[in-house]
C-alpha cells in the first residue's frame, strides 16, 4: 500500500477558481446586508431565535431536520475515518 500526501498553498479565491466553482461574493454580500438590516433593533436572544425560525425553510421543523442531517453526516464521516485508520487484520 502506498500513501501520498500533497499540500497546496493557495488562497480561498485561487482554490475556488481551480475547482471551477462560481464566484458568489456579490450574492453573499447582498444576503449578509439583508440579514444585517433585518436584525437591526433586535435586542434579545428570544427575538433573534424567533427571527431564525421565521426565515428557516419549514420553520422549526426545518431546523431540526437540518440538525439531524448534520449529525448523521458527522457520524458517517467519523465512521469512515475510523475505518480508514484501522489496521488491516493479517
Amino acid at each position: 500500500m502506498m500513501k501520498v500526501n500533497v499540500e497546496v498553498e493557495c488562497t480561498p479565491e485561487e482554490a475556488r477558481r481551480f475547482l471551477g466553482l462560481p464566484d458568489v461574493t456579490r450574492a453573499n454580500d447582498v444576503y449578509v446586508d439583508a440579514m444585517a438590516k433585518a436584525m437591526q433593533g433586535m435586542t434579545s436572544v428570544d427575538q433573534l431565535q424567533s427571527f431564525a425560525k421565521q426565515i428557516a425553510p419549514m420553520g422549526e421543523m426545518g431546523l431540526k431536520l437540518f440538525q439531524q442531517f448534520v449529525e448523521q453526516g458527522a457520524g458517517a464521516a467519523m465512521a469512515g475515518f475510523k475505518a480508514s485508520t484501522e489496521k488491516p487484520k493479517s
